[in-house]
């Protein structure tokens, strides 16, 4: 989606949450051929369904529905979360990541009206994104195909305001934009509430 330089070592919450999640994506294939699907214990199925499980809110961010899903929440996790978790440490950047997906999996079972499962990384990667775009507002970013810097306080919010169109629209969608604005919502008030008195560290 973006690209940003910053030290090219993975940190140690980001290499996990890459190899679990991989892990898991593997499962989903095997189990899969073997006519048995994970998704019906680990997905985030709706309340009213009869299959939803309290865990699903966690289980969910680690499965995924393809190679280009995987792939592009894993490279926003790569690009912007190990920047957070230099920024904060790993257990605080690691418990802002399991509360964004939370959240973002409580917002799309209260305000989707899916009627099918979630699955995916999203909700808690638009978190990372948000909480990227508030503590370092200034850094220039290249989407794909697009030579020309945006400011992330302008490039992210603008994303956002897609799933805002996305999730109001009468149109039919297979992305979970409420699940991917619970996520940034949860990411923007806890960077919020943790960096209150300590603004000065931002650029």
């Amino acid at each position: 989606m973006a690209q940003f330089r910053s030290s090219e070592s993975l940190t140690p919450v980001v290499r996990n949450l890459l190899i679990a999640n991989g892990l898991v994506f593997i499962a989903q294939s095997v189990f899969e051929q073997q006519g048995m699907y994970l998704e019906l214990w680990g997905a985030l199925w709706p309340i009213q369904s009869g299959n939803f499980k309290i865990w699903q809110l966690i289980t969910h961010m680690f499965m995924h529905g393809g190679i280009l899903h995987i792939f592009f929440n894993m490279f926003g996790l790569i690009m912007f979360g190990k920047i957070l978790e230099n920024f904060w440490g790993a257990k605080r950047f690691f418990q802002f990541y399991l509360i964004c997906g939370i959240v973002a999996g409580i917002a799309h079972l209260l305000l989707s009206g899916s009627e099918g499962y979630a699955i995916g990384a999203s909700g808690a990667v638009m978190g990372i994104l948000a909480g990227f775009a508030y503590l370092f507002p200034n850094t220039p970013l290249f989407l794909f195909l697009i030579p020309i810097p945006i400011k992330a306080k302008w490039l992210i919010p603008g994303l956002m305001a897609l799933d805002v169109f996305g999730a109001v629209s009468s149109q039919p969608s297979n992305i979970a934009h409420w699940a991917h604005l619970g996520g940034a919502a949860a990411g923007l008030l806890l960077v919020i509430i943790w960096n209150k008195s300590n603004r000065k560290t931002f650029y």
